[in-house]
């Protein structure tokens, strides 16, 4: 038994020098690391790597509602080398550089309505593309009618910054003629067929209309790369447009409102003397799909996974879950999983996998 007392106290001791040592070395370990990660990460094309095929990346998953785990709606896509972001929600285009996607050279940005948890980050978006990439053209942006009143106020407002950094950073980095964007607003089928908005270096954009009402036009895309296709739903009630433009997609990433657990909030509220606040959770029980409802679109259209994301209420804890998604896995028999900023899920070309990545913490 005594050597047994005696190991453990040598075991404590050595544990206790070791801490000592980390701590004493603390400032020379530190910039070792630093410095292994800044070669590691710092200027380097993370995305050169990937397999060739299409590569969504979760960038914003939240909503209105404040959320600590999520940044504003976003959804980031690589077509082989052709970048696309759909939607840029507050804190999305920081989540988006985080994990690698190459900003500074996406192809074009679509939005899929203009709600303002859907456009705020616009101008982030805007300087990251130009001086990142250091641009020669702006970024091309498409939407609906409306968009381009929007992309002029950002640019307006964000002009004295470019000034600022093309003193600062000088041409060849902030080249004058790349800041800003370009704006196209979209005309699209009234009858909620699809119509082709990006077609070049095999990846296909399509746009539909869904119904957000009374936000008019709003969007849903889909894009098509090497044999393996995304749709993203936009902000939409339970929609036969988005299960016939997802019809055999590999993934729909879908929005989702659990009305129960919003009526709950809305409850609350009132029996707390807040009626305005009440009011506002019980009048977007209507313009928002339920979680069963985007599955059973799911399923009508063949998908083989779904994703939820633009999650009302938020969910700050697994926990939430379960109650969230009640009903989903009657409603739908592929994979369904609530989305989180960070992920990656990458679909190889040549192939019929479904791979996902936690690229954030």
């Amino acid at each position: 038994m005594r050597w047994v007392v005696r190991g453990a106290f040598g075991l404590a001791v050595i544990g206790l020098i070791a801490l000592a040592g980390l701590w004493l070395f603390r400032m020379q370990i530190g910039g070792h690391v630093y410095e292994r990660m800044a070669g590691q990460l710092v200027g380097v094309d993370q995305s050169e790597d990937l397999d060739d095929g299409l590569h969504v990346y979760l960038c914003g998953t939240g909503s209105p509602l404040p959320d600590a785990d999520r940044a504003g709606p976003c959804v980031g896509v690589l077509a082989g080398r052709m970048g696309f972001v759909f939607d840029t929600g507050s804190g999305s285009i920081r989540n988006l550089a985080r994990m690698g996607f190459p900003v500074g050279e996406t192809e074009h940005v679509y939005f899929t309505h203009l709600h303002s948890d859907h456009i705020d980050g616009l101008g982030e978006l805007m300087l990251q593309a130009w001086v990142g990439g250091s641009r020669s053209s702006p970024v091309e942006i498409s939407g609906p009618v409306g968009i381009t009143p929007v992309v002029d106020g950002f640019i307006q407002a964000y002009r004295t910054d470019a000034g600022y950094r093309i003193a600062h950073h000088g041409e060849d980095i902030a080249n004058p003629a790349g800041f800003g964007a370009a704006a196209t607003e979209l005309d699209l089928p009234p009858d909620g067929s699809s119509r082709v908005v990006f077609d070049a270096v095999g990846a296909r954009v399509s746009a539909f209309l869904v119904d957000h009402s009374p936000v008019s036009p709003a969007f849903g895309y889909r894009v098509d790369y090497a044999g393996r296709s995304v749709t993203i739903s936009g902000d939409t009630v339970k929609s036969e447009a988005v299960a016939s433009a997802a019809a055999g997609t590999d993934l729909l990433i879908h929005e989702a409102l659990n009305r129960e657990m919003v009526a709950t909030l809305a409850d609350a509220a009132a029996s707390n003397g807040d009626a305005s606040l009440s009011k506002i959770f019980r009048d977007i029980l209507d313009y928002h799909a339920s979680p069963v409802e985007a599955a059973e679109t799911a399923q009508d259209a063949g998908v083989r996974e779904l994703v939820f994301t633009h999650m009302v209420p938020p969910l700050p804890n697994k926990f939430l879950h379960a109650p969230f998604l009640e009903g989903v896995d009657d409603a739908f028999n592929g994979r369904a999983a609530i989305g989180e900023d960070g992920l990656m899920i990458s679909l190889p070309a040549g192939s019929d996998r479904i791979v996902r990545h936690k690229l954030l913490d």
